[in-house]
This record gives C-alpha cells, structure tokens and sequence, in this order.
C-alpha cells in the first residue's frame, strides 16, 4: 500500500490528480479514515492512465479499457478494443504531424520571402543614399 504522497512521488503526480482520478472512478483506493491508500492494483491503473493521457485517449476511453479489464474476460476484449483505439488514435496523431509538417514548411517559405523582400528593400535603400 502506498500513501498518496508516495503515488504522487512515484508517478510525478499531484494529490488533486489523485483525487480527481478517483472522483471519475479511474481509481479507488482504500480509505482509512482521512487517508488514502492506493493499492497495487491502484499503481498499475495510474499507469496505464497516464500512458493512455501520454498517448491523447480521452479519460472515458481509458475508464472504459480499464472497465472491459475488470469484467474479468481474459484481457481479448480488452486488447482488441485497445488496438481499436490505438489505431484511430495513431492515425490522427500521423493526421496531425503531417499538417504541422506542412504548417511548418508554409510558415518557412514566409519567411525566406519576408528576408528577401528585406534584403531587396536594404538594398534599394543603400543605393540610393
């Protein structure tokens, strides 16, 4: 059992991370009186929660991956249903750097422009002083 200064240590977390992990029902640690104590079973959800946020899903869609894995099937649903929606999810992450990619190289001929026209500018000016 961990206290919750410890999972915010172990994990880099703050307890109102915690907390509101537990308000959505992402975990549930033991309660004795005031305190918390988050279990081992608590440190692998964190995980897999915050590797889940790494990755962009949605917290309904971690809950419902973490959910498939409770009902007890033998992790099938669970994975088949994770590849799901690690496909879609990589495919709009590719969506995302392709357009920053072009963003970037757009942004790029901007300014080569822009320092041309400087450049020109300076030079027409020096020329006719």
């Amino acid at each position: 059992m961990m206290t919750i200064r410890e999972m915010c240590d172990a994990f880099d977390v703050t307890p109102r991370t915690l907390r509101f992990y537990e308000a959505k029902e992402l975990l549930a640690p033991v309660r004795q009186g005031q305190k918390r104590l988050f279990t081992r079973r608590d440190r692998g959800r964190l995980k897999l929660i915050l590797r889940g946020k790494r990755f962009g899903f949605a917290l309904e869609d971690i809950r419902q991956l973490l959910d498939l894995y409770e009902a007890g099937d033998p992790n099938d649903a669970q994975l088949r249903r994770t590849q799901e929606l690690a496909k879609e999810r990589l495919a709009h992450m590719i969506r995302q750097r392709d357009e920053l990619e072009s963003a970037i190289s757009d942004l790029s001929s901007h300014l080569e422009c822009a320092a041309r026209l400087l450049g020109q500018r300076q030079h027409v000016c020096s020329a006719a002083e």
